[in-house]
């Protein structure tokens, strides 16, 4: 059984920085593409970022890219998203997700089947 487990979440003043990680277990940690996600109460999912399963090919939502890092370690069965210059516009409950099927990393929630449970980022202005 596929297992997601985010950490690192909390509260930061703005321009401040958080690293989020994900550890993955069940499965073979690099047969995954991963994704981040964030939503906020009464919105759907969005996209944040994603890594491909070796971790050579990334991909942003314009409105992180040049602030946020995906990066993953194999070796840990670990996907991290470093994320510096926070605004109080990052505030959501941010997700982790990967998938099999996927070889490059992936902007549409719906083509991840494995998802964590979620942690909260609160950014304060």
């Amino acid at each position: 059984q596929v297992h997601l487990v985010e950490s690192g979440g909390g509260l930061v003043e703005a321009g401040g920085s958080l690293r989020l990680s994900c550890v993955v277990s069940g499965r073979t940690f690099s047969d995954f593409a991963m994704g981040w996600f964030r939503q906020t109460p009464g919105k759907e999912r969005k996209f944040v970022a994603a890594i491909s399963r070796e971790g050579g090919s990334t991909f942003y939502v314009e409105s992180v890219q040049g602030r946020f890092t995906i990066s993953r370690d194999n070796a840990k069965n670990t996907v991290y998203l470093q994320m510096n210059s926070l605004r109080p516009e990052d505030t959501a409950t941010y997700s982790c997700a990967g998938d099999l099927k996927l070889t490059g990393p992936a902007p549409v929630a719906t083509e991840y089947d494995y998802w964590g449970q979620g942690t909260q980022v609160t950014v304060s202005s």
